[in-house]
């Protein structure tokens, strides 16, 4: 049996796009001519492809014919970039032609760790409060059958609302609002047409910016009944992220952090990214200091008290290699194998550390600790 491929809609399909079936796209099914009008705008995009290069994932859209993918995972159409308002507040490469940031790159360079005053402080926490909020939008709208698209427009509309710019839009010209890293993808996902399926793991990245300052988090989510393997290596994950939060003090090395992640990471069976790490965050988006997740690794600087930073580790089922898609910003692992992250964007106190963008619901645990 078919299903209809309308977002919240299962029912038994009897209707077939007659442009996809021309065109030889298939898996394009309607359950009635309501859903298929109702479908139109997104679906249409589909139609953008030439049907000359069939994906082996069956969406009938290939746009790089001679790449070797690692994984199962495939690329489907975009939807156009979605718009700002222009009262909204937005950071200097929001509206520079190759989304470069002029503020960032003025300390590409340095080892300098900016230490936030009061007022500051005031503010990253706003901006992280705001973005946990939006991460628990899109948190709702994870499951079968929702297309990463869709919930890249929630977690869009979710920003606007509390007055706040989508940090990852137009950043070095990334064209959605979140990322979206579905099973191998490691990060930066771009949200697509794909819907999500049962089984699949999906980490939801999000930033936003608000009135100067960006708050910055992902959670991996579990969509429908995931494998035990997948249930562990995002269980590991969080772990990974705890013991290193424990670590979190004024006097502590950024170097070490790196130490406690890996070492539970490979006792669980798991390896560690390496070509991503956490960073220094504030009224720039990245920057200083940076939080590499692998062991004996060379991070300059010591935790003092007003330093804001994230920590987000990416550990691998199998190899910790990389390798990225064509378009540029889809980093997968090299095997094909699954890939979890979490992040958090953290505050050095006197004592310890705040986290600024903790769940305020569920004992501040991750999503899916709910379906375990």
């Amino acid at each position: 049996m078919n299903v209809c491929t309308t977002v919240g809609c299962s029912g038994e399909s009897k209707l077939q796009c007659p442009t996809c079936v021309k065109k030889g796209i298939v898996g394009s099914y309607f359950c009635s001519q309501e859903c298929f009008k109702s479908s139109w705008s997104v679906h249409k995009v589909l139609h953008q492809t030439k049907g000359s290069s069939v994906s082996t994932s069956g969406n009938g859209y290939n746009p790089w014919p001679s790449y070797t993918f690692s994984g199962s995972l495939r690329p489907y159409p975009q939807t156009p970039r979605r718009s700002v308002p222009t009262s909204i507040e937005r950071p200097d490469y929001a509206n520079h032609k190759e989304g470069i940031s002029l503020s960032e790159q003025s300390f590409r360079g340095t080892a300098v760790i900016k230490q936030l005053d009061d007022d500051e402080i005031d503010a990253m926490r706003v901006a992280c409060k705001l973005a946990r909020e939006v991460l628990e939008e899109g948190a709702k709208a994870v499951e079968g059958g929702v297309t990463t698209e869709e919930i890249d427009r929630i977690i869009h509309e979710a920003t606007l609302e509390r007055d706040c710019y989508p940090s990852p839009l137009n950043y070095y010209e990334f064209p959605k609002s979140c990322c979206t890293s579905v099973n191998e993808v490691i990060c930066h996902g771009i949200p697509d047409l794909r819907p999500l399926q049962n089984g699949d793991i999906c980490n939801l990245d999000v930033t936003v910016y608000h009135h100067g300052y960006h708050g910055d988090l992902n959670e991996t989510l579990f969509v429908g009944e995931v494998s035990e393997k997948a249930k562990k290596l995002v269980q590991t994950t969080y772990e990974c992220l705890q013991k290193a939060q424990s670590l979190i003090k004024p006097g502590t090395r950024y170097r070490d952090v790196g130490d406690v992640i890996q070492k539970h990471a490979q006792k669980n069976g798991f390896s560690v990214v390496r070509s991503y790490c956490g960073h220094g965050i504030h009224k720039l988006f990245h920057t200083a200091p940076n939080v590499p997740h692998y062991a004996r690794n060379k991070a300059i600087g010591v935790m003092k008290p007003g330093h804001v930073f994230t920590i987000e580790p990416m550990i691998n089922e199998g190899t910790w290699r990389d390798t990225l898609w064509p378009d540029d910003w889809t980093a997968v692992t090299v095997d094909g194998k699954l890939s979890a992250q979490f992040e958090q964007t953290f505050l050095v106190t006197d004592t310890g550390c705040d986290v600024l963008t903790e769940r305020l619901t569920n004992n501040g645990q991750p999503h899916f600790m709910d379906k375990l």
